[in-house]
């Protein structure tokens, strides 16, 4: 065999390796069999969904009234200021037909002053500032509010800056020293049988009268539980709206009936 035949056996040698070769590779990478059906599209991941009412702000306008229920009796003859108050919604305020404050949320506050009424002149006051406010979620928000009127089924009255001031008590004062001024004449008269007797009775039953109207304070001024109120925001309440996406819109509270006191019941403690 010379080199030249033996050249040709290795060149048709090293070509049929290489057509066996690429045959296998291509055999490798195609499926097997006939393809039927077209293959399954990749799926996409969604993009995450923003939570409902992320970045909205809700904003309820100064001037806003909302009915709520004292949950803690207020009266003169304890208080004094920086005692707490609680209270609780009534009815829901909504914004654009959807309940951003719902019944059942709870106001906090303090009394930011306090008298007791005098013997001789002056009426039982307070006045309390509200400072937070919670919903039934348990979102807190900074307050500023002051109640506007109140029902605490008794004589006490509430100015339009929210202080509560207790019954006056003249008509008593003058009963009492007018009833002892005719108690001490009859007395007088039947122990002196005359009428200087009865004069000198009148006399001590009117500076008995007197003395007791100097011992003895005025009503005080009272707000029992369950006593109603409208409270007044003084300013704007910006509120968190993925904070209110409420699935339970809350329940009333219990009424409690504030009990009434007695037009003449008196503070006998000095």
């Amino acid at each position: 065999m010379n080199k030249k035949h033996f050249s040709l056996i290795v060149a048709g040698a090293t070509f049929l390796l290489f057509a066996i070769s690429s045959t296998g590779s291509l055999s490798a990478q195609e499926p097997q069999g006939p393809q039927a059906e077209a293959p399954p599209p990749v799926a996409v991941k969604p993009a995450p969904t923003p939570r409902a009412g992320a970045g909205e702000k809700v904003i309820v306008p100064a001037g806003t009234r909302v009915g709520v229920v004292l949950q803690n009796g207020i009266s003169t003859r304890s208080a004094k200021p920086g005692d707490s108050v609680y209270l609780e919604t009534s009815f829901p305020i909504t914004i654009a037909n959807r309940i951003v404050i719902p019944v059942g949320s709870y106001l906090r506050g303090e009394l930011i002053a306090a008298k007791r009424p005098g013997r001789i002149k002056g009426r039982g006051e307070f006045r309390m500032r509200l400072n937070t406010l919670i919903f039934p979620t348990g979102y807190t928000v900074d307050l500023n509010a002051a109640p506007r009127s109140a029902d605490s089924g008794a004589r006490e009255t509430m100015d339009s800056e929210g202080k509560v001031s207790g019954p006056g008590d003249k008509a008593k004062d003058a009963g009492t020293i007018a009833t002892t001024s005719a108690e001490g004449a009859a007395i007088g008269a039947i122990a002196a049988r005359t009428p200087k007797g009865a004069g000198i009775g009148a006399g001590i039953g009117a500076a008995v009268g007197l003395a007791a109207v100097l011992l003895t304070r005025g009503p005080e001024a009272e707000m029992p539980r369950g006593s109603t109120m409208d409270v007044v925001f003084e300013r704007p309440l910006v509120l968190d709206g993925s904070q209110i996406q409420f699935t339970n819109l809350g329940q009333l509270p219990p009424v409690v009936q504030p009990s009434v006191r007695r037009p003449d019941d008196r503070d006998r403690l000095y």
